[in-house]
């Protein structure tokens, strides 16, 4: 049984606020805590079966987690020049793809806690063939391409309700309670993380049973930027389309393909928000 963990920080135990996620204030305590979060769902997928397991930091840089203190049972992805951002890694091979300290999107419930839409200096928008979606339920459409289902989520409660309408099968480990967007009533890690490895252990037991997300046919993505200059320089590519001053479209063959395109339409939308050379001092 292989198992692929997709890993983000803001679902994290602990974790209220994003001024707790940045560099100058208390983000070295939560890198720990990521790592801890993200054992406890190693354990719990090897008690349940697991003979191999990968992990994808997917926050931010995506460097978080302490390699020094991951459960040497797995293997880390890390580092952000990725073509396939949260899923690196992810293929055919693997029997279950898991989702620790994940959020909710952008437009989703007022007390999910840090909720954006993968980047939230960009978006604030995503569907897929004209379903609203967030990170987790994209991802776990382009691991049913590869025929891995989605079997464990864990975050904050109005996170995992809006995931469990989706994926009713999913096991849900809630870490805290959300009071709103930069609130939260905690739990602590010590029981979170009981709660964590005890759920990863139940999902991968009846993994098996859990059918993989498949999409069939082409798929197409609209993206609502929030500016209008990071929608407008998506089309340098020749497939986007611009729908309105801040929204694109494209179509693709398949969700990987159209994955990685939004991707790259993302990175265009995050180097544009201040203009593409405005980093540059000449």
């Amino acid at each position: 049984m292989k198992v692929f963990i997709s890993a983000d920080m803001e679902g994290i135990s602990g974790v209220a606020t994003n001024v707790q996620l940045k560099k100058e204030s208390e983000y070295q305590r939560f890198r720990k805590l990521m790592t801890e979060d993200v054992n406890a769902a190693i354990d719990g997928a090897f008690k349940g079966g697991a003979t191999e397991v990968v992990v994808a930091d997917g926050h931010a840089n995506m460097s978080n987690i302490y390699i020094e203190y991951l459960d040497n049972r797995a293997r880390l992805v890390s580092g952000s020049n990725r073509v396939m951002c949260q899923l690196e890694g992810l293929d055919d091979s693997f029997d279950a793809i898991m989702f620790v300290g994940h959020h909710g999107r952008q437009d989703g419930s007022e007390r999910t806690v840090i909720n954006h839409s993968l980047s939230s200096t960009s978006l604030s928008e995503v569907k897929i063939n004209g379903t609203v979606v967030g990170e987790t339920e994209m991802n776990t459409r382009v691991a049913g391409h590869f025929g891995v289902p989605a079997v464990f989520i864990s975050g904050d409660d109005a996170y995992c309700k809006e995931v469990q309408e989706t994926l009713p099968d999913v096991e849900a480990a809630v870490v805290k309670r959300g009071i709103d967007r930069f609130a939260a009533e905690l739990l602590p890690p010590e029981k979170t993380q009981k709660t964590i490895r005890k759920k990863a252990e139940v999902a991968i037991k009846k993994a098996k049973q859990v059918e993989a997300f498949k999409l069939h046919g082409s798929v197409t993505f609209e993206l609502d930027f929030k500016l209008t200059s990071q929608a407008l320089m998506t089309t340098t590519i020749p497939s986007v389309q611009l729908t309105s001053p801040t929204t694109i479209k494209f179509t693709n063959d398949n969700i990987v393909e159209a994955y990685k395109l939004m991707w790259a339409c993302v990175i265009i939308g995050m180097s544009a928000e201040h203009g593409i050379f405005a980093h540059i001092n000449r």
